[in-house]
């Protein structure tokens, strides 16, 4: 069984073409630049930003559209469902030729995702979610870990984060980094991570897709004040956040707040030295 929606149909469909677009320029040395504030930008992310736009728009003109490779247009602010979306999550994964990227798009209506579709191309997984109707993966439904011990429990976070005293003590697995960030919390999702979490300044494009993926495969997804993100507001950044299933997720936010605190005296020490 595949889900029956008209958006989630649009959404799949445009994430697939979007692929294999992007997997055209995949390893084969596409022309890279950086971006104000340093992040890298690929030939590849443009292109594809560019297909997604003509073609989700044309199919419904109405909607506001967030990308993280698009000038920001401020009249999404005033639109009540809105496109969210990253041509490519994970650029500098895909400049690496690691195949750990994904374009993730949602739909979101006042400050929720309720339809999203996350393609892998290289890894040849598709998810797909709609509100109330459940999670999916290439036709499985989802559903997230049942483990109710941190103990052993597979854990995925941003680097410096996951040596700290904090993470350490909770006696979980680490997993190898995971570079696309909406990738992880998609694996967060589909059970093969029990819980991960992510430092501040992720972006709605980062996490909207994967965001109801999450909640839709019986998970969590929140900030450290245990509240779900709102997505299309006037800054679309986030603050720390974590995913789980709900037997883990109070522990987790926890953990991942004195983490926080123990990264920020970390800072802070690095500082006062200089």
């Amino acid at each position: 069984m595949t889900l029956d929606d008209p958006d989630v149909a649009l959404l799949e469909a445009a994430a697939r073409e979007a692929g294999s677009l992007a997997l055209s320029f995949f390893r084969n040395s596409p022309r890279t630049w950086s971006k104000q504030g340093g992040s890298p930008v690929t030939e590849a992310d443009m292109a594809v930003d560019a297909l997604l736009r003509e073609r989700l728009l044309a199919a419904r003109p109405g909607l506001g559209w967030l990308s993280e490779e698009t000038a920001d247009d401020r009249s999404r602010l005033a639109a009540e469902t809105t496109f969210v979306v990253d041509p490519i999550d994970g650029t500098r994964a895909f400049i690496a030729g690691d195949d750990r990227w994904c374009v993730s798009l949602a739909i979101v209506r006042n400050g929720r995702p309720v339809s999203a579709a996350l393609y892998a191309p290289a890894r040849g997984e598709l998810f797909v979610a709609a509100a109330g109707q459940g999670a999916w993966r290439d036709g499985a439904r989802l559903a997230v870990s049942s483990r109710a011990a941190l103990e052993g429990a597979h854990l995925a976070g941003p680097r410096g984060w996951l040596m700290t005293p904090a993470i350490v003590r909770l006696g979980a697995e680490l997993a190898p980094h995971v570079p696309s960030l909406a990738y992880r919390f998609a694996l967060v999702a589909d059970a093969r991570l029990d819980a991960a979490f992510a430092s501040p300044n992720a972006h709605d494009w980062d996490l909207a897709a994967s965001d109801l993926l999450v909640h839709e495969a019986g998970g969590r997804l929140v900030g450290l004040d245990g509240a779900a993100p709102l997505y299309n507001r006037d800054v679309p950044r986030h603050d720390v956040l974590a995913a789980s299933n709900g037997m883990l997720q109070s522990r987790i936010v926890a953990a991942v707040s004195d983490a926080a605190r123990e990264v920020q005296r970390g800072r802070r020490a690095e500082t006062f030295k200089g």
